[in-house]
């Protein structure tokens, strides 16, 4: 069954932060706590997956484990589609009404940013990201503490980041910003201004 997915890093105040942490932190931690969420992290960090094109020769098991960490966590997704309180969405709460330069999202048909870029970053990389799996509320002070580690996430030579850009798989239109420069752009700019977070994986449809 086909589905669409958005990954988008938002920048707010730090009360836009706290009004939305009533809604949000529940369900990030409930999603972070799970024990399977749990076991699949470690797996991934003790045998990451290989180059993505041959994945299906034989690796199906562990391919189900990451995709399924790496996906929309379900009380973030269900919190965020108005499934556990009708008045609340990441559209129209989280999203609306941001600028170009306030935001980083992504949206694809049938895959996750967040995958993919994890994937592209390797266990090592994507342990330096704040939050969990893509999926994070921040004040500002806390933005600003984790720069260094994002800034040291995407940290490429020219050979590394040419190894990161073959293993992101997600086709992006013309002009598009990847989700290999999207995040640190959007949180340079969120520490540069004072701005605390948010980010959210998440089904549209």
């Amino acid at each position: 069954m086909g589905f669409t997915s958005a990954w988008a890093i938002t920048g707010h105040t730090d009360e836009g932060i706290a009004n939305l942490a009533t809604q949000l932190l529940p369900a990030m931690r409930a999603d972070r706590e799970s024990p399977d969420a749990a076991r699949r992290w470690q797996q991934w960090q003790r045998a990451p997956l290989p180059d993505y094109r041959i994945w299906y020769e034989n690796h199906g098991a562990e391919i189900d484990s990451f995709r399924a960490l790496t996906a929309p966590g379900s009380h973030v997704d269900e919190m965020c589609s108005g499934g556990t309180d009708p008045a609340f969405s990441a559209v129209y709460d989280v999203w609306e009404g941001q600028s170009e330069d306030s935001m980083f999202i992504t949206v694809h048909r049938k895959e996750y940013a967040v995958s993919s870029l994890l994937h592209a970053l390797g266990p090592r990389r994507a342990v330096l990201l704040p939050g969990w799996c893509g999926t994070f509320l921040l004040t500002a002070a806390q933005v600003a503490e984790g720069l260094r580690h994002v800034e040291r996430a995407f940290a490429f030579t020219p050979e590394e980041r040419a190894a990161a850009e073959a293993q992101d798989w997600l086709d992006y239109a013309a002009g598009e910003e990847s989700v290999l420069d999207g995040p640190l752009r959007i949180w340079r700019t969120a520490t540069h201004r004072g701005m605390g977070l948010c980010g959210l994986s998440v089904h549209l449809a």
